[in-house]
């Protein structure tokens, strides 16, 4: 498998798997008490799997200043420390949030608040620059939108950001932003539970990268969850909001959801693959384009995802079969 992959037409190279910061973030909420965070984390571990990370080759981190209210931007910053340089950094802005209360408060689709929570999470993250900044506004007006990608050439051409994208599963609404100079990807939902064709089509056709959100379907291509298994009260998967598919409030995973796994297990563990290695191993057999971004919360889980990349993408062979088995 090649070693690199471009991020779209912006000439920045990352290793093909990105790391998403959402889980370390710890626990947050909406207005109404919500959990939108993964659970209680240990900051110190976090810090220690993103560095061997970092070992193993990973280069492309993605994060947002809502994760955890600023505290993934936090944690992330002070992991990579002095190897800023040697990584590729996306964070998300569009979200207004209270950091004492870990609380989302609102939105705000405003060139103003663009540049305030620029200059907020390059203060957070310990850094001058972003990589790859993403509007994380997903139904954002397209109106909007187009005026929030000339702030983001703005960002550009200050030397503050290095190429945006939007973080949005709507085809058209991506178009939008892709018609910038230096917009460089999409960031959007694809595992192997749920294809992204028409997502897939417009990367390619525009020369964009595809990001890829939730490639493990919310851990249940992990192979850890269990029907009817009880999760921790701040994890947003004991409350699943309406666009959080695969698990049922208060009971844990959908065990349709389950069975579709179990259907397509034995391809995604063949050729000596754990069931997440063999997930994002489809997701890079689906195009050349894709840079998965399996969250994580411990070591254990750096190594397994990092581990991937060596044994490369599925053989079109296995991905027909896939598609066989789930009906597509």
């Amino acid at each position: 498998m090649e070693t690199t992959r471009t991020l779209g037409r912006s000439g920045i190279d990352v290793s093909p798997l990105g790391f998403g910061c959402w889980a370390i973030g710890g626990e947050w909420q909406d207005a109404g008490g919500q959990p939108l965070g993964w659970g209680k984390v240990d900051d110190d571990e976090s810090v220690r799997a993103i560095r061997r990370a970092l070992d193993l080759g990973v280069t492309f981190f993605d994060t947002a200043d809502v994760y955890g209210t600023g505290h993934s931007e936090r944690v992330l910053g002070r992991a990579l420390g002095k190897r800023r340089a040697d990584v590729v950094v996306a964070t998300k802005w569009g979200n207004l949030f209270d950091e004492r209360t870990g609380t989302l408060v609102g939105q705000d689709a405003s060139p103003e608040h663009a540049r305030a929570a620029l200059t907020a999470s390059l203060d957070r993250l310990g850094t001058d620059y972003v990589d790859l900044y993403q509007l994380h506004l997903s139904d954002a007006h397209p109106e909007q939108a187009a005026g929030l990608r000339e702030t983001c050439e703005e960002f550009v051409r200050e030397g503050l950001v290095r190429a945006y994208a939007w973080s949005t599963d709507d085809p058209d609404r991506a178009a939008v932003f892709a018609e910038g100079e230096h917009c460089a990807a999409v960031q959007h939902a694809l595992n192997v539970l749920e294809d992204a064709p028409a997502m897939i089509a417009l990367c390619e056709g525009a020369g964009l990268a595809s990001v890829n959100r939730s490639p493990l379907a919310m851990g249940l291509l992990a192979g850890k969850r269990r029907a009817r298994q009880a999760l921790d009260a701040g994890d947003i998967r004991s409350r699943p909001p309406a666009w959080l598919r695969g698990f049922v409030d208060g009971s844990g995973a959908d065990p349709e959801w389950l069975a579709r796994v179990d259907a397509v297990r034995e391809i995604l563990t063949g050729d000596g693959r754990t069931l997440a290695q063999g997930a994002l191993a489809w997701i890079w057999a689906r195009s050349p384009r894709t840079v998965p971004i399996p969250g994580f919360r411990s070591v254990a889980q750096a190594e397994e995802n990092a581990g991937a990349i060596a044994k490369g993408p599925l053989t079109p062979e296995q991905s027909a079969g896939i598609d066989r088995l789930l009906g597509r």
